[in-house]
């Protein structure tokens, strides 16, 4: 998703500059496995069994606003238990309360916690694990996006320690709760990082680690493009090692796609009013922009499937960057490295 104060650059990047499909993407048309940009997170997850999903523990950062939010609302509706991870607690009570309207049997558990904290996550996925209930989906949406350069309580630029640092740690700290829940269930787990068509951006020079941990020239979309090419390579390291060691958990990245918010409002006036017009036809709804993530959660047709890249729930080809092994490998190490540091100095 592109926030609201994302550069009007990304607007008429996407607008001037079409990528291959988007006459696909324009029209709705659907894609090899029937569904499109148009589709919504309702109409991909209606082949979800109710008896299977009944019996799905998921928890999803980012679940009290947007895409989150509306990602929580239809898991929840199809029957699963929701864990949301919150900073604001009384937002995200609302959003419960939203969706329990909705679906009045909705089990919709709501713990503290920041995700630009290696601390507070720590605490969370303590007190997650002391509930002792299963884990089968993880979806690491929650994002990020600074206009100017700002830094996390550990030292750390904010979006890359939210975007990708936090889902790091946080899927560090449950993956093997969620590798038992699949080994005693039967049931595949699933891991979907929300990551963007703006990692495309991103120049194999300009990806230092230490420079994104402390940018020099900051930039807020290139800082948030980033961190969304870091999840993705996040997401492909991590299908080779959960492949390597034969476990029945699935990670898989997705682009939710440029979702409606008030991003038009904010740049009138800085492109014209017919980029605006345009740029209008891309936008999603939520539920549209939940779409994908859901779709890789739930559909029995991404079952087995693990370290792809998917938008308008089909997969797609994402970065020669995004693709390779090396540096995949080398951010894990790297990025190993640090969280260890950090968290050895708490003790």
């Amino acid at each position: 998703m592109v926030s609201k104060f994302m550069s009007s650059r990304v607007l008429s990047a996407f607008v001037l500059n079409p990528m291959k499909g988007t006459l696909r993407y324009l029209a709705g048309l659907a894609g090899p496995n029937g569904f499109g940009s148009n589709s919504t997170a309702d109409q991909v997850t209606e082949d979800s069994s109710s008896t299977t999903s009944s019996h799905l523990t998921a928890i999803i950062t980012g679940g009290t606003s947007g895409i989150g939010a509306e990602t929580a609302r239809v898991l929840a509706k199809r029957g699963l238990r929701v864990v949301i991870p919150a900073r604001d607690l009384k937002k995200a009570g609302e959003v419960k309360e939203r969706i329990q309207k909705e679906s009045p049997e909705a089990e919709i558990i709501l713990l503290k916690m920041d995700l630009s904290s290696f601390a507070s996550i720590k605490i969370f996925c303590s007190e997650f694990i002391s509930l002792g209930l299963p884990l089968n989906i993880l979806i690491n949406n929650a994002g990020k996006f600074c206009t100017k350069l700002e830094f996390s309580e550990d030292k750390i630029e904010l979006s890359f320690a939210t975007n990708y640092l936090g889902h790091y740690l946080l899927t560090d700290m449950l993956i093997e709760k969620m590798v038992e829940t699949a080994e005693q269930t039967g049931i595949q787990g699933r891991i979907i990082n929300v990551s963007s068509v703006l990692h495309t951006w991103v120049k194999r020079d300009r990806f230092n680690f230490n420079s994104m941990l402390h940018p020099n020239n900051y930039h807020g979309t290139r800082a948030y493009a980033q961190s969304k090419m870091a999840s993705l390579l996040h997401a492909k390291e991590m299908a080779r090692q959960l492949k390597a060691r034969n476990a029945r958990v699935t990670i898989n990245a997705v682009h939710p796609g440029i979702v409606k918010t008030g991003i038009i409002g904010d740049h009138k006036g800085l492109i014209s009013d017919s980029i605006f017009f345009l740029a209008r036809k891309f936008l999603k709804s939520a539920s549209q922009g939940a779409a994908t993530a859901c779709y890789a959660a739930l559909s029995s047709r991404a079952g087995g499937v693990s370290g792809k890249y998917f938008a308008d729930c089909n997969e797609i080809q994402c970065s020669s960057l995004a693709n390779d092994d090396f540096e995949a490998q080398k951010l894990w190490q790297q990025t190993g490295r640090l969280i260890q540091k950090h968290l050895s100095t708490e003790l």
